[in-house]
């Protein structure tokens, strides 16, 4: 366990710090997880109108140092690809 003063307070720190990431990391999740269902479900427009609001979660997931940067963008890159099979 930490023993100094400011080893304390980091801790401190680090369990605030976490308890925001995991927030965010849960909303992120949410809004793909809604894109993913109106992909399964065949529903264009809404898996569309749900991209709308995934994409820029996982981009300030990403600039937030929640997920890579480059995790962030190959997820919407996949999601739009899987949202264009649809139009066929």
């Amino acid at each position: 366990m930490a023993n100094t003063t400011s080893a304390k307070k980091a801790t401190r720190k680090i369990a605030r710090r976490t308890a925001v990431n995991k927030s965010r990391r849960t909303q992120m999740r949410g809004a793909v997880r809604t894109v993913e269902e109106a992909i399964a479900t065949g529903d264009r427009a809404a898996a569309i109108k749900a991209l709308a609001n995934a994409e820029p979660a996982l981009m300030r997931a990403a600039q937030r140092n929640i997920v890579h940067k480059n995790n962030a963008s190959r997820k919407v890159s996949r999601l739009t690809a899987q949202i264009a099979k649809l139009a066929k």
